[in-house]
């Protein structure tokens, strides 16, 4: 079971550095720490990301789904 090590709120960032962060974080966590993301939308573009970027090396479970607030647990494999 991860631990989540860091949570990155996107709307406090500015939409250009918004996935920079979330990926500089992503990249800092050892295998089997988590982060969470929280936004206010569903980040499906973002997913798609990590899918191409970090294949195999990332786990995509949601904790919360909407309709105001998505929280999503990005687990380093």
């Amino acid at each position: 079971m991860s631990t989540i090590t860091e949570t990155v709120k996107v709307t406090e960032y500015p939409p250009h550095l918004k996935h920079k962060v979330i990926f500089e974080t992503f990249k800092k966590l050892s295998p089997s720490e988590a982060m969470l993301i929280v936004n206010d939308h569903d980040p499906v573009p973002l997913q798609f990301q990590f899918e191409s970027m970090f294949p195999g090396e990332f786990d995509w479970e949601y904790i919360e789904r909407g309709p105001e607030t998505y929280q999503i647990k990005i687990e380093r494999l």
